[in-house]
């Protein structure tokens, strides 16, 4: 038997090397200067000290870093736990075919469209109590709401409002996953006489399994490192009630120009994201496993 050599042609690789160079000027050299003012000590732009793991001690011990740490962690899972049942619910609600169906697709996509600290303009005008509509609204209810004084209202507030902003691209994901699903799994369940909750369970959700798990991890990590909204809305506020770990770091680097400490923090920050990410897309995978093997027996 003859073998072929397959030629290889080195020169492929200059048709990756536009974007390994955006790639590199883009992630890896800001990434590379933020380790390396991690373990200094800058105190001018002549003059640093090599101080090592001494500014990721300080910030491990940080009690502000952990109170903004466990509000940004109460937070995202209030996000995860609020948006995704909606957003499936608005999903499912969403005409599948025709013109109407177009038209409902356009209209839950208008919030995404709006820039970020737009939409925190927005509710800052919505909530106020002498011309917003909902603070209005709720005055003359007789309830007592105050955004920039009340730190429940404030948490709740700018919860409401990513909500508001982010739950159609968890419905507009979930009404692709229902879209894939085959019609003949439809006529399988009504031949069996399968109730809608049947449907759902063993039918629907499992097949949107990817595509849910894409919401969960995007809104968790993006939650997770909002900043603009609640900057714009409440400032942080009050008192601490909305600082979540984006605005500390914020603080850190412009407001005090703690470059070294601040630097050590973004890392902390990353690897944060990376490990509670990892977390979730393992539990995931675990019980969409566990969810195929029970419809499995229940066929």
């Amino acid at each position: 038997m003859s073998t072929t050599t397959k030629p290889v042609n080195q020169k492929a690789w200059f048709l990756i090397l536009p974007v390994i160079i955006c790639v590199a000027f883009s992630a890896i050299l800001p990434l590379m200067t933020v380790v390396n003012y991690s373990v200094q000590d800058i105190i001018s732009p002549e003059r640093r000290v090599f101080v090592g793991t001494e500014w990721f001690a300080a910030m491990m011990r940080d009690e502000e870093l952990h109170a903004a740490l466990l509000r940004q962690i109460t937070f995202s899972l209030a996000v995860l736990a609020v948006e995704i049942p909606l957003g499936i619910l608005l999903a499912l609600s969403m005409p599948a075919h025709g013109w109407k169906s177009s038209a409902v697709l356009v209209v839950v996509a208008l919030s995404l469209l709006i820039p970020w600290n737009v939409v925190g303009t927005i509710w800052q005008i919505y909530g106020r109590a002498d011309i917003g509509l909902m603070g209005r609204l709720l005055q003359e209810a007789g309830i007592e709401y105050s955004y920039t004084g009340n730190a429940t209202q404030a948490w709740l507030t700018v919860l409401l409002m990513d909500v508001w902003h982010w739950t159609p691209l968890v419905a507009l994901l979930a009404f692709a996953g229902l879209r894939s699903i085959p019609d003949a799994y439809y006529q399988a369940a009504r031949i069996d006489g399968a109730s809608k909750f049947a449907v759902f369970r063993y039918i629907q959700l499992p097949k949107m399994r990817g595509v849910l798990m894409i919401a969960v991890l995007l809104r968790f990590m993006d939650s997770f490192m909002i900043y603009t909204e609640p900057f714009v809305l409440t400032g942080g506020g009050p008192g601490n009630a909305t600082t979540f770990l984006s605005q500390y770091l914020t603080t850190k680097a412009v407001g005090q120009f703690d470059l070294g400490p601040a630097a050590a923090f973004s890392l902390i920050y990353f690897f944060i994201i990376l490990l509670l990410c990892f977390i979730l897309y393992n539990w995931m995978q675990r019980v969409g496993t566990a969810s195929n093997k029970e419809g499995a027996g229940h066929e």
